[in-house]
């Protein structure tokens, strides 16, 4: 079986879920162009979901994705915290930020029964889902919905380990790949690969479909997806200059710029190692820091001094997700990007 057939969609591309930078517009735009959009859902309340997939059924019938992250929340540590916010102090004066203003939470949640009940009510094609998988009786609701389930592997054990618990294909996610590492075995960030090394050997080891996500932004990078045996791709920062993109004006304008051309991995901004651009805060505290609570409970103590310095048109303390192919990310419609990135099939 192609993987079109697997996922309901006319090509083998998915459109990479980004949170915070995209909605169920951009889904439905790749979905119309014949890929499959993807609605990230770890940043969204039962209620906001609910609507997004409303709106999404008003756009398009047909199949898309459903995203989720499926990682444990920690126990929040008093000390750790009070230690990050003192670390954050000189920028907090500096902007005139009273941490004790700052939001608490975690701000992104984990696949629950909540959004096992959204799944079962709506049925999207297909759910996917980051860090790893859910318990076994939420996966379960999944699979009894109907839906293809997909997952990210970073390493050869983390796609053995998926395959063993039945998922219908592997996302193998490079080093390249901007936003959050999908890693959940094993935090040792040397064992990491670029997208064609990994791949390749995912392909090899692997009975289920593997799809190459991380620095593909072209027909070029589809193409060599597809001679390494990729079943076929997931692109996510191509898609960041588009019109039916939901990412900031101070994000487009540095994926714009020449800051765009270096990325690195960071744990600032949520405690968890996300590829994005380099910028003041990475700069000045290194861009990772043991300081920094455990994800996503570091993302509280940021925000007030995200808000503020975008207040005055600044993306110092703001992340600015992008991987590592920036030059493929041009301000487009999504349909005409899914169609020229569609020539790497041929």
């Amino acid at each position: 079986m192609s993987l079109q057939e697997l996922l309901g969609s006319e090509l083998p591309l998915i459109q990479a879920p980004m949170a915070g930078s995209q909605d169920h517009r951009l889904a439905a735009a790749v979905c119309e162009a014949g890929g499959l959009g993807s609605i990230p859902c770890a940043m969204l309340t039962p209620v906001a979901l609910r609507q997004a997939l409303q709106a999404m059924r008003e756009l398009s019938a047909r199949p898309f994705n459903l995203n989720f992250f499926s990682h444990m929340p920690p126990e929040p540590d008093t000390a750790r915290e009070a230690g990050w916010r003192e670390a954050l102090a000189p920028y907090y004066a500096e902007l005139g930020v009273d941490p004790a203003n700052s939001a608490s939470g975690p701000g992104r949640l984990p696949f629950n029964d909540e959004a096992a009940e959204l799944v079962e009510e709506f049925r999207p094609a297909v759910v996917s889902f980051h860090f790893g998988l859910p318990q076994p009786d939420l996966l379960e609701r999944v699979r009894r919905s109907g839906a293809k389930i997909l997952s990210s592997a970073t390493t050869l054990d983390e796609a053995l380990w998926l395959q063993e618990r039945g998922v219908d294909a592997v996302i193998a996610q490079g080093l390249e790949a901007g936003g959050h590492r999908g890693h959940f075995l094993d935090h040792d960030l040397s064992r990491q690969l670029g997208t064609f090394a990994l791949l390749p050997q995912l392909v090899d080891a692997l009975s289920v479909p593997v799809i190459a996500a991380g620095g593909i932004g072209d027909a070029r990078g589809v193409a060599a997806a597809m001679v390494l045996g990729a079943a076929g791709v997931q692109v996510g920062s191509a898609y960041l200059l588009c019109p039916e993109a939901a990412t900031g004006a101070i994000h487009r304008a540095a994926l714009q710029s020449p800051a765009a051309h270096h990325t690195a991995l960071t744990n600032l901004f949520s405690g968890r190692p996300a590829r994005g651009i380099v910028n003041r805060l990475m700069r000045e505290l290194g861009p990772i820091s043991t300081q920094a609570p455990e994800f996503p409970l570091a993302t509280a103590a940021i925000a007030p001094l995200r808000a503020a310095a975008e207040a005055q048109g600044s993306g110092d303390f703001s992340p600015l997700w992008a991987g590592q192919n920036v030059a493929s990310c041009r301000p487009m419609p999504a349909a005409e990007l899914t169609r020229e990135l569609a020539r790497g099939f041929a």
